[in-house]
């Protein structure tokens, strides 16, 4: 179970990580491009509509089975939950802080990176929150097309009809999501006492 544990947060790791990125990355694009965010939104809410399992299918015949996909879908569905709330943080800061800042001699950029950025943080934080969700639950579900990971043994108790591996397995992966929403939120309370709750 150590090894499929490894293999299932270094899995969970690599797409959390390059959901952040692309997420952020995103929300501050299309701040600054706020015409193409309506469309931009549409588009991953489409993809949201997915079935996890309906969209790994689709992804083998790209990049074949095992953790590739897995990967990729857990990035592809935590995108939209990271770059809708940097957006929405980022377009919500109060009008009389960006006129203090301007007023003190701050470029848009210094106004962006010191001030927006900053106080977008908490709603940042609550994203990336359902991004972990959203990342164990189809970390797990990769475990059925070749990834690896705690799905295995789940996979291997529901097809042998084995009751203590299922339970084993299922309450593993429970509490390991429990541990990393736990961890998600008080990181996002950090961010609210330092930077105000939105």
């Amino acid at each position: 179970m150590t090894a499929r544990t490894v293999e299932h947060l270094s899995m969970f790791a690599a797409a959390l990580s390059v959901s952040v990125v692309i997420g952020i990355g995103l929300g501050i694009l299309l701040y600054r491009r706020q015409r193409y965010s309506g469309s931009v939104f549409a588009l991953l809410n489409v993809l949201e509509t997915f079935p996890d399992l309906a969209l790994l299918a689709l992804l083998i015949p790209f990049v074949g089975i095992g953790a590739m996909p897995t990967v990729i879908a857990s990035i592809l569905y935590s995108i939209l939950p990271i770059a809708r709330n940097a957006y929405t943080g980022l377009i919500s800061v109060g009008r009389e802080q960006i006129e203090v800042a301007t007023a003190i001699g701050l470029t848009e950029h210094e106004v962006l990176t010191q001030i927006r950025i900053p106080l977008a943080l908490p709603l940042v934080a609550g994203g990336i929150r359902i991004a972990v969700v959203f990342t164990m639950g189809i970390v797990t579900l990769g475990g059925l097309i070749g990834a690896g990971g705690l799905g295995v043994p789940l996979q291997t108790g529901i097809f042998n009809n084995i009751p203590e591996i299922i339970l084993l397995a299922g309450a593993w992966v429970g509490l390991l999501a429990v541990i990393l929403d736990g961890v998600a939120g008080l990181i996002e309370k950090r961010f609210q006492r330092r930077y105000g709750e939105w």
